[in-house]
């Protein structure tokens, strides 16, 4: 099996479904947890050096970050039902989260020192664009995007139907030379609407590193450096949530030379 390519754990009894930090990705910058939580199950964490999205990828839930209490948040019972309720917390702060209902619960976190306050990301305020075209066509929910407040993080959704391509045509953002190309550490955790599988390559100019995964419900593929496009079967609806940082907080990248002629 890949490297890149991180299987979801079961039985955990804190829930933990992820457990992606920079030291067991061999980079430094983006971490990234999941927890499945039954009703009433609570969850609380210190952030300590770090800023964090949660993400309620399904279920509501009592949240409070940062010495605020956002009360009971959450109205979808899977990630494919419009956009997310999220929350961005500080670095060195604390945040829980009760779960009302069940829970899927996404964890995002990179590098800070804590200079924003914690707030609520409802729906209203998620950017949602389509982007491509025919069989490249994707909807994306723009959750932490370079414009919004941040340190270092970014997070956005992405749909993309059965028989589509994603993060195509294949794009790198692996080396630092802002504002033509920054250096972004990114994680891939995908769900797919029923059992079944996609695909997901990574891979450099040089091919020192080539990797073609079939990705199942609940994966994670790392993104350490290189292109990384996805394919979906058709009948297969696709769901990713990607966590980006690195050293300048916008997204900048280079398409692959041979598919450059297809732009962006």
């Amino acid at each position: 099996m890949s490297p890149l390519l991180i299987k979801p754990a079961r039985g955990a009894a804190d829930g933990r479904v992820h457990h992606i930090t920079p030291a067991s990705a061999g980079w430094s910058y983006v971490g990234f947890e999941v927890f499945d939580l039954v009703p009433e199950q609570a969850l609380a964490q210190a952030t300590d050096g770090r800023e964090v999205c949660l993400v309620l990828l399904a279920g509501r839930a009592e949240v409070s970050a940062g010495g605020q209490d956002f009360g009971t948040i959450g109205d979808r019972t899977n990630p494919f039902e419009g956009a997310p309720w999220s929350v961005y917390v500080p670095a060195r702060s604390h945040w829980r989260v009760v779960a009302k209902t069940p829970v899927e619960l996404a964890v995002c976190s990179s590098p800070a020192e804590g200079k924003l306050p914690a707030r609520l990301i409802p729906p209203g305020l998620v950017g949602q664009e389509t982007r491509g075209k025919g069989s490249n066509t994707r909807f994306v929910r723009n959750i932490l995007p370079d414009s919004a407040a941040a340190e270092t993080l970014l997070v956005v959704e992405v749909i993309t139907p059965g028989g589509n391509w994603s993060s195509y045509p294949p794009h790198k953002h692996d080396t630092d030379d802002a504002p033509r190309e920054t250096y972004l550490e990114e994680t891939y955790y995908h769900r797919l609407a029923r059992p079944g599988f996609a695909v997901q390559r990574v891979y450099t100019d040089d091919l020192s590193l080539d990797e073609t995964m079939a990705v199942a419900d609940r994966d994670v593929v790392l993104v350490p450096k290189g292109y990384h496009p996805v394919g979906t079967p058709i009948g297969f609806d696709l769901y990713y949530l990607n966590t980006m940082a690195g050293p300048v907080r916008q997204w900048h990248f280079t398409l692959a030379p041979e598919h450059a002629f297809l732009g962006w």
